[in-house]
C-alpha cells in the first residue's frame, strides 16, 4: 500500500477539507485512504511559537503542500527548513492576488523552485496529491528497518502503542528490535497502518506498532526502534556543516544550538570550530547532554532559538 507523506503548511481552512482529522499534538495528521492508496497530511500545530513543530512536519515528509497568502519572516522560516530538509517535491498555492514574480526572489536556489504552481482549489489539489501517491512504488525490500517514534502510549487491553513512520528498511511483524538509545529490546505484536492490520511496512509507510517487553513510559518521542546494526547514538559528533547564505557570522564555541534530525530536536553546544577561513564550511563538533541517535551519513539541521529573527543556522554531515 503506497503511503505519501505530506508537509501542509497553510491556512487551517485547506488542510480540513483534505482528509480526516487523527493525532493532534505539536504536530497534527490527517489521513485519507482511496483503494490501495493513502495520504498522511503532517501540520506544524504549534508553529511559529514553536519552531520544532515546523522541523518535526519537514523531517516527515515527501513532498510539501505551501499555501502563500504574505510575504513574510515566516514565509521566509519555512522556506529555509524545508530547503535545509530537502523536500524537493511539491506545490504552493498563491493566495491575496501574489503572483509566481513576487515569490520567485525567494525561492531562488532552493528546491522550491521546482515546486508545481497549482489554483486555490481543494478539489484540484486532492487530485494532485491522489497522483502524485499513485506515482509512488512499495518499496519492499530485506533491508532492516528503523522507526523513530513520534507519539506513544498505553493502550487497555494492547499494552505499549508507538506511531511513526518507517525510516529506512522493512519491518515485520514479530521482529524484534532494539530501542535506541536505550539498548532494550522489544517485538512486534501488530502493524497497523491507516486502521488497517499489516504484517510488514517499509520506507515511507506511517505506521502504529503494537510492543512487547517495553513499557510506554520507558519511551519518549525520538528514540528509535531498528534491527538496523548500523545506527549509532552518541553524546558527541563531528562533521562539516553547511551554513545558509544569511547566517551573519561565524559560529562561536560555547554557542547552544539545537540539532534536529528524524524525531529529535535536542539541545547541543559546540565544543569545536574550524572554518579554513571560510566561516560557512566549517568543521563542528556538538557535544549534547542527551545521547542523538543517527545513522553514518546523516543530515543534522541546526537551529539557533535565541535569534529573534533568523533561528535556522543550516546543516552539518555526520562522517
Amino acid at each position: 500500500m503506497p503511503n505519501l507523506n505530506i508537509a501542509y503548511l497553510g491556512p487551517e481552512d485547506l488542510v480540513k477539507e483534505l482528509g480526516k482529522k487523527g493525532t493532534s499534538t505539536d504536530i497534527t495528521f490527517y489521513n485519507m485512504k482511496k483503494g490501495g492508496v493513502t495520504l498522511t497530511i503532517i501540520e506544524p500545530s504549534r508553529y511559529p511559537e514553536k519552531l520544532s513543530s515546523l522541523f518535526y512536519t519537514a523531517s516527515l515528509a515527501d513532498l510539501a503542500v505551501l499555501v502563500i497568502d504574505a510575504l513574510s519572516a515566516k514565509l521566509g522560516e519555512i522556506i529555509l527548513m524545508l530547503n535545509a530538509a530537502g523536500v524537493k517535491d511539491g506545490v504552493f498555492i498563491l493566495r491575496n492576488y501574489l503572483d509566481k514574480g513576487q515569490i520567485a526572489p525567494l525561492i531562488r536556489g532552493t528546491v522550491l523552485e521546482q515546486y508545481t504552481e497549482l489554483p486555490d482549489d481543494p478539489v484540484v489539489l486532492r487530485e494532485w496529491l491522489w497522483n502524485r501517491a499513485g506515482e509512488q512504488k512499495s518499496a519492499r525490500n530485506t533491508e532492516k528497518g528503523s522507526v523513530p517514534i513520534d507519539h506513544h502510549f498505553n493502550v487497555k487491553g494492547i499494552g505499549t502503542v508507538i506511531l511513526g513512520c518507517v525510516q529506512e528498511g522493512t519491518i515485520r511483524r514479530h521482529d524484534q528490535l532494539t530501542v535506541h538509545p536505550l539498548g532494550k529490546q522489544a517485538q512486534i505484536r501488530s502493524i497497523q497502518m491507516h486502521d488497517d492490520d499489516a504484517e510488514e511496512a517499509s520506507a515511507g509507510d506511517r505506521v502504529g506498532l503494537a510492543l512487547k517487553g517495553i513499557e510506554a513510559d520507558d519511551l519518549d518521542r525520538g528514540f528509535v526502534l531498528s534491527s538496523d546494526p548500523r545506527i549509532i547514538s552518541s553524546l558527541k559528533i563531528t562533521g562539516t556543516a553547511d551554513i545558509i547564505p544569511y547566517w551573519p557570522q561565524p559560529l562561536k564555541e560555547q554557542m547552544v544550538l539545537y540539532a534536529g534530525h528524524w524525531m529529535q530536536f535536542l539541545p547541543c553546544r559546540v565544543s569545536a570550530v574550524s572554518d579554513a577561513g571560510d566561516f560557512r564550511k566549517p568543521t563542528l563538533t556538538l557535544e549534547f547532554e542527551r545521547e542523538l541517535i543517527y545513522l553514518p551519513g546523516s543530515v543534522i539541521i541546526l537551529h539557533y532559538l535565541e535569534s529573534e529573527k533568523l533561528r535556522i543556522v543550516g546543516t552539518i554531515t555526520i562522517g
